[in-house]
């Protein structure tokens, strides 16, 4: 992984780590604090599941899915097998999210979310890097295609 990347990742992971363990000091389970009157509140939730908190009885597997991806984004960013900038960066926040809800995950058997919006699953800065990082990789891999396809024609 090339160092601007690998900073990009760490400060992303950093700053997950931090914001949740600002909530786990400050609010017990189900406590909530509106920060914008109707459209932002803290809310501490136990999310035992994937996404949404899909799926709870399935923890043992959503254990392996983050640590498969966290590993193969490890390979893949640290032997250069992404050309594209867009994916490498993609790459870089889908890792630290990886990352970050693994070690949720491993220390406390559940995955800390927190951020509230108006008719929206709670989630983390985590989620929001996954979120943001498969879309970036996606938007990448799909870019070069449609070169690749216009130079061909």
């Amino acid at each position: 992984m090339r160092w601007p990347y690998f900073v990009l990742a760490c400060s992303v992971l950093g700053l997950d780590r931090l914001t949740k363990a600002l909530v786990s000091g400050s609010l017990r389970p189900g406590e909530s604090i509106p920060l914008l009157d109707g459209v932002l509140r803290l809310t501490r939730v136990h999310n035992l599941g994937g996404a949404f908190g899909l799926f709870p009885q399935h923890r043992t597997v959503f254990l392996g899915l983050s640590c498969g991806v966290a590993l193969g984004l490890t390979l893949a960013l640290g032997a250069g097998l992404f050309s594209r900038r867009l994916v490498r960066v993609g790459g870089s926040l889908l890792w630290a999210g990886a990352v970050g809800n693994l070690i949720d995950r491993l220390s406390w058997g559940y995955v800390l979310d927190f951020i509230e919006l108006p008719h929206f699953p709670v989630f983390n800065v985590a989620d929001c890097a996954i979120v943001v990082g498969a879309l970036l990789m996606a938007i990448g891999i799909l870019w070069r295609e449609r070169e690749a396809t216009v130079h061909r024609a």
